[in-house]
């Protein structure tokens, strides 16, 4: 896939607004002692979610370890314009549909062409990030409840400034502890079919993704 035409002007017209000089700065680097608020603690092997592991079956080129160590990516300007680029960009071109209207199934994950959920949504932007450079290992798939305690899918960026999240649900590129999401499991850096809690005891829907409005 051509990534740069794929994305277009979106991509072509790069520009630096104030929200991303301040996602810059803030993330440039973690205080000292501020680990738990930047990155998020991982504990341990967990089961993937159900959907994931479908699609892995489909494409099972795109869940293959890639062998990075590049775990913590170090941001620049460059590589913010890009983040936030393709989160606008995805959000806008795909419209929301749950994956019961649009295949008639509870849970299907895909890549989107003009519509889809959650976790269509994050499948594309991850895919584009990394034909644009960024490294698999640190773009991490990643499960959520939201605030209505319903499952929710979002993309994990991890830097060396801390952890940060595209969600097709906002714009904004936030810091995950500043979602307001619980945080349940994603990927391991090292292998993209490993997953890893994010909380000390498993609940019981963290298998699956789709809730009652998961998009």
């Amino acid at each position: 896939m051509n990534i740069k035409t794929a994305v277009g002007a979106a991509l072509l017209g790069i520009f630096w607004s104030s929200s991303m000089a301040f996602a810059f700065d803030t993330a440039s680097q973690a205080p000292e002692g501020q680990s738990r608020k930047y990155f998020a603690g991982e504990f341990g092997k967990t089961l993937p979610p159900v959907g994931f592991v479908q699609f892995c079956v489909a494409n099972p080129a795109d869940c293959k370890a890639k062998g990075g160590k590049n775990f913590k990516l170090a941001m620049s300007p460059e590589r913010w314009n890009l983040i936030y680029q393709v989160n606008t960009y995805v959000n806008g071109k795909i419209a929301p549909v749950s994956d019961q209207d649009l295949y008639g199934e509870p849970e299907r994950w895909a890549y989107p062409t003009d519509a889809g959920d959650c976790e269509d949504y994050l499948l594309l932007k991850k895919r584009y990030l990394e034909g644009l450079g960024f490294p698999p290992e640190a773009l991490l798939i990643t499960v959520v409840l939201d605030e209505k305690n319903e499952g929710h899918a979002v993309l994990t960026v991890t830097t060396d400034g801390g952890d940060f999240i595209l969600d097709n649900r906002r714009n904004d590129v936030l810091r995950w502890s500043d979602t307001n999401y619980t945080f349940l499991k994603r990927q391991s850096h090292s292998n993209p079919v490993q997953w890893v809690a994010l909380v000390k005891q498993p609940t019981p829907n963290s298998g699956f993704v789709s809730g009652g409005n998961s998009h």
